[in-house]
């Protein structure tokens, strides 16, 4: 299982490019997952609802299934938040897995840029960052692509990682 990654400060682009190589990649035959840091809390869950009851009764884990997709629930209870390697683990073996955040991480990963944001480049002082996706030019010793060239990106990730259609 490969795994390579989407950083870039908010509002650069990042979930917009991963959505798009998502559609990419497996369009042409990888199988593809995803894993999202959140710097939030967040619920995928609601109040009122049997698996939220479940929860909030105190349950460890709860897993909701249906025909379509099951999804599993798993509450720290004051447990350290798990590494992107453990997390890694519970996922079924797929061609490649795209992480969008965890930019202090070792893997591969390309950095979404857009200059309205003002902020600077993460790039320059990390080495996994192996390219730029940018909604401008930029003079940049890594490869640089557009932002929305969601192809050429997508290239360069499968070269990257020794993958080919």
């Amino acid at each position: 299982m490969q795994i390579y990654g989407v950083v870039g400060w908010k509002n650069s682009g990042k979930t917009g490019l991963m959505e798009r190589l998502v559609t990419e990649i497996t369009g042409r035959g990888f199988s593809v997952s995803t894993v999202k840091h959140a710097h939030h809390s967040f619920d995928v869950d609601h109040p009122g609802k049997d698996s939220h009851r479940h929860r909030v009764a105190g349950a460890r884990e709860v897993l909701l299934a249906s025909k379509s997709r099951w999804a599993l629930m798993h509450e720290l209870r004051d447990e350290d938040e798990p590494t992107l390697e453990e997390l890694l683990t519970k996922l079924s073996d797929v061609d490649l897995v795209l992480v969008e955040g965890y930019k202090r991480d070792a893997h591969r990963k390309v950095e979404a840029h857009r200059q309205e944001t003002g902020n600077a480049l993460i790039s320059p002082e990390d080495p996994t960052i192996r390219a730029i996706a940018s909604d401008v030019a930029l003079d940049n010793e890594k490869p640089v692509f557009d932002l929305n060239n969601t192809k050429e990106i997508a290239d360069f990730i499968l070269s990257d990682l020794g993958l080919s259609a």
